[in-house]
């Protein structure tokens, strides 16, 4: 039986046994890494979507996915690739090659680098140690939208890699995040861990009703951020019924009232999802 260190699930893994993100498997003793650049979705997004407001606005950005997620948020977006063990996957691109790829937009396109987004990013952790530096040298910005869930001790590997990143904040409540299938410790800690290392921070907190939109709760939540650094931008995201979850949609006045609260803190709070 062998333990995965990756992610705070900690899975035990007997022999050919897939951990809980569907992305890494017990091979002979060694933790393989199944999704290594292996990629489900390449696209060339405003860096606004991901959303990072103050992080080069107004360029665009090579954004890459691959599959699995460490998390089970029963209202995904990108489920079809978050919960899916590779069957969504549309090719190899090795290191090398995205590096080149990233170039080669640039130069095409004015892209700014590589973020690794859709599916969970961190779970290419391998493939980020590999490719980070290539890139750097490269002159690209490296960036990760994660709901960062990751152990510290891989994190502090990755963090000198990184440029920028948005990290989901899911709730400010355990309770609440072991339904989403998480860890709210986990994204504390890497929130805290990535600004202390000088990482470009925003967080993204995505309100569902009754789940994480009481106002004790979210004052907490900004009380927190704001002890980071009150210039971390939060984006407060609006729900709408996904995948599994069957909740009303977010009103626009509970945004609005919550955004007001979280201004009372910190500089920076945008709605998105409310056109």
């Amino acid at each position: 039986m062998l333990t995965c260190q990756l992610c705070p699930h900690h899975c035990k893994l007997a022999e050919g046994q897939v951990g809980y993100c569907r992305t890494r498997r017990n091979d002979g003793g060694v933790v393989r890494s199944l999704n290594y650049g292996q990629v489900t979705s390449l696209a060339l997004d405003p860096i606004e979507k991901k959303p990072l407001y103050h992080f080069y606005p107004g360029t665009v950005i090579l954004s890459v996915g691959s599959f699995g997620c460490n998390m089970r948020c029963p209202f995904c977006q990108n489920y079809s690739i978050s919960q899916d063990d590779g069957g969504e996957v549309q090719g190899y691109l090795a290191p090398e090659k995205l590096a080149e790829l990233a170039v080669e937009t640039q130069k095409q396109h004015g892209s700014i680098g590589v973020a690794f987004t859709y599916n969970e990013p961190l779970l290419s952790f391998e493939y980020l140690l590999d490719v980070a530096p290539l890139l750097r040298a490269a002159g690209q910005k490296v960036v990760l939208v994660s709901n960062g869930q990751i152990e510290a001790e891989p994190l502090r590997k990755l963090l000198p890699l990184l440029d920028g990143a948005n990290i989901d904040l899911k709730a400010f409540n355990a309770a609440t995040y072991q339904w989403m299938g998480g860890s709210l410790e986990a994204a504390q800690r890497t929130i805290r861990m990535m600004a202390e290392a000088g990482v470009h921070v925003e967080v993204t907190t995505l309100v569902i009703p009754r789940k994480n939109d009481g106002m004790e709760e979210f004052r907490a939540e900004t009380e927190w951020l704001a002890g980071i650094s009150p210039e971390i931008p939060l984006h407060l995201s609006r729900y709408f019924p996904r995948y599994q979850c069957a909740i009303e949609m977010t009103p626009l006045a509970t945004l609005q009232q919550l955004q007001k609260v979280a201004q009372e803190r910190l500089q920076y709070v945008y709605l998105g999802n409310v056109r």
